[in-house]
């Protein structure tokens, strides 16, 4: 799934396991964002509230709201510059697409999910996405590109190199164009960090890891270019299924992974 520099986490990143839900911190702030996007109290060209304000009023550390804008921003939702006068901050350049609403109640059902139900699913879907756009003659991978090297950034924490991992493999379900599978992943976006996450604590070596993570996405990405759609299935089904293997070792669990709140 997910690197950068090789980096531990940070003890208030540390996963635990079958304990009540709760967003970690960041999530809190995309997750507020998203919800005045869809209702309509921040459109585009908005300026967000600056990091001091936004963290005082959610009650999370200004890191966690950094956190938020990067993913935001990865999203190509905000556009941030540092500075001061009219086009400083963070502003809104797009809202999300239609759905918003049902993809919200799926992402909160989604960090309830067993571990292995979501990683199955992914195998269903992500293998045929890849496939599709290896036979597509004009995908728009241009997206999922710039997640790539977002993820090539000196110095992400783990937390963050697995946020960009998961919108990166939502930005190839986007390029496929079916919505229903666009939609479906989207849901399932904080299931699959969160098992992410939690199997942090399973690494031994996360720069080892993310090295691999990072040469496995790109080598989806071209196989999708040679338009060699076996190859494209099978690097997918090997990138999700070993991540799976290297941090739940155990194939027949089906606890319940989530994470503490920062």
């Amino acid at each position: 799934m997910a690197a950068a520099a090789s980096q531990a986490p940070e003890a208030s990143d540390a996963p635990t396991a079958a304990v009540p839900d709760a967003p970690r911190a960041w999530q809190t702030v995309l997750e507020h964002v998203e919800r005045q996007l869809l209702e309509g109290s921040l459109s585009v060209g908005d300026h967000l509230p600056g990091e001091r304000a936004l963290s005082a009023e959610l009650g999370v550390g200004r890191s966690s709201v950094r956190e938020a804008l990067r993913v935001l921003e990865v999203l190509g939702l905000i556009r941030t510059q540092t500075g001061s006068g009219p086009t400083a901050g963070a502003i809104i350049i797009a809202t999300p697409g239609g759905g918003m609403s049902a993809l919200m109640r799926l992402q909160v059902a989604a960090r309830g999910f067993p571990v292995a139900d979501i990683v199955r699913t992914r195998l269903l879907l992500e293998t045929s996405v890849a496939g599709d756009l290896a036979e597509a003659p004009h995908a728009d991978l241009a997206p999922a590109r710039r997640l790539l090297d977002a993820m090539d950034v000196p110095g992400l924490s783990p937390s963050e190199f697995l946020a960009l991992d998961a919108t990166f493999h939502l930005a190839l379900a986007e390029a496929s164009g079916n919505q229903v599978i666009t939609a479906t992943m989207a849901g399932l976006r904080s299931g699959i960090e969160g098992y992410a996450l939690a199997g942090l604590a399973n690494i031994d070596d996360w720069g080892a890891t993310s090295g691999r993570l990072r040469h496995e996405h790109r080598s989806i990405v071209e196989a999708i270019d040679a338009s060699d759609a076996a190859a494209a299935r099978s690097r997918v089904h090997e990138h999700i299924s070993g991540y799976y293997a290297e941090t739940l070792p155990d194939p027949t669990a089906t606890t319940r992974i989530v994470t503490s709140a920062k």
